[in-house]
C-alpha cells in the first residue's frame, strides 16, 4: 500500500470521528461509503465488499466512540441511566443486524430509510413547536449546564426499548452507529437537550457497536488493514468533536446535527437508487 492510501484512509477516520462525536452519530454513514469508493480505485483496496465496509466501520465506530466518551464523561454530560436502557434494545438489535448483513439486499431499504430520515429531519425543523410526547411511568432527568441553566427531561423505558431495537438492527446492519436515529429520537419524543442527546447517544453507540463488532468478526466481515489505518484517525476526530461540541451552544449544535441529518439522508436515497 502506498502513502496516499494510507493518508486518504487516516483523513477519512479523522473527518468521521470528528462529525460523528460532535453531532452523535458515530460517523459510520462516512467510513462505509468512503472504503467502498477507495475500494473502487485503489487495487490495494479492491477486496472490500459492501459486508467488509459495514463491519471495518463498526468497528472503528467504536473506537470514535471510545475516544468521545472519555471527553464527554469529563464534560458530564453522559445520562448512563437513560445509556444503559436504551442499549436494552440496541444490544439485541445490532446482534440482529449483523447476522442479517450477508443476506440482506440493501437497495430499497436503504431508500426508504433516507426518507424517513427525511422525515425526521423536517420535524426537526419545527422541534421549538413540538411538545416531547408524554406518557404514564416516565423517568425524569435533569440537567445543568456549563453556564448553569437547567433542562428537564422524561422518557418512558418500554418505548425507548423498542425503539432502540429497531435502532440497533439498523446501524448493524449498514455500519451507520445508530445516532442518526437515535439521537432525533431523544430530542423529538423525549425532550433531551442536545448537549445531553449527543453524548449519550455516542455511549449507546458503544455498547452497541461491541455487540454488532464481534459478530462481524466471527463473520470475518473486517478489513484489518483499513481498521488499522482509519482508526488512529477517529480516534482523534471523537475527542476533536466532543471538545467541539461543548464550546458550541445548544442552538448551533442543533443546527450542524439538521444539515448532517439531511446530507445523510439524501446521500441513503442516491445510494439506494444507485444515482452514486
Amino acid at each position: 500500500m502506498i502513502g496516499m492510501e494510507m493518508v486518504l484512509l487516516f483523513s477519512i477516520g479523522l473527518f468521521a470521528g470528528t462529525l460523528g462525536s460532535l453531532v452523535g452519530i458515530g460517523g459510520g454513514i462516512i467510513i462505509v461509503p468512503s472504503l467502498l469508493y477507495l475500494a473502487a480505485v485503489f487495487m490495494s483496496l479492491s477486496t472490500i465488499t459492501p459486508q467488509l465496509a459495514a463491519g471495518t466501520s463498526l468497528l472503528v465506530v467504536m473506537v470514535t466512540a471510545i475516544s468521545s466518551i472519555i471527553a464527554f464523561h469529563k464534560q458530564k454530560r453522559i445520562d448512563y441511566r437513560s445509556g444503559l436502557l436504551f442499549f436494552v434494545g440496541a444490544g439485541p438489535g445490532s446482534l440482529l443486524g449483523a447476522t442479517f448483513s450477508s443476506y440482506f439486499s440493501v437497495d430499497a431499504f436503504m431508500v426508504g430509510f433516507g426518507l424517513f430520515l427525511l422525515f425526521l429531519f423536517s420535524l426537526m425543523l419545527f422541534q421549538k413547536k413540538l411538545k416531547p410526547i408524554r406518557f404514564t411511568n416516565e423517568i425524569q432527568r435533569t440537567y445543568v449546564d456549563s453556564s448553569g441553566e437547567s433542562f428537564i427531561y422524561h422518557f418512558h423505558p418500554p418505548t425507548a426499548i423498542f425503539v432502540s431495537f429497531g435502532i440497533g438492527i439498523i446501524s448493524s446492519l449498514f455500519g451507520i452507529g445508530g445516532g442518526a436515529m437515535l439521537v432525533p429520537m431523544m430530542l423529538i419524543v423525549f425532550g433531551f437537550p442536545p448537549l445531553v442527546a449527543t453524548a449519550t447517544s455516542m455511549f449507546v453507540i458503544f455498547l452497541s457497536s461491541i455487540t454488532g463488532s464481534v459478530t462481524h468478526v466471527l463473520q470475518d466481515h473486517i478489513s484489518w488493514l483499513a481498521f488499522v489505518l482509519i482508526a488512529p484517525g477517529s480516534w482523534i476526530g471523537g475527542r476533536l468533536g466532543a471538545f467541539l461540541s461543548q464550546k458550541m451552544s445548544s442552538g448551533f449544535l442543533l443546527i450542524i446535527f439538521r444539515f448532517t441529518l439531511f446530507v445523510v439522508a439524501i446521500k441513503m436515497i442516491l445510494d439506494g437508487t444507485h444515482l452514486m
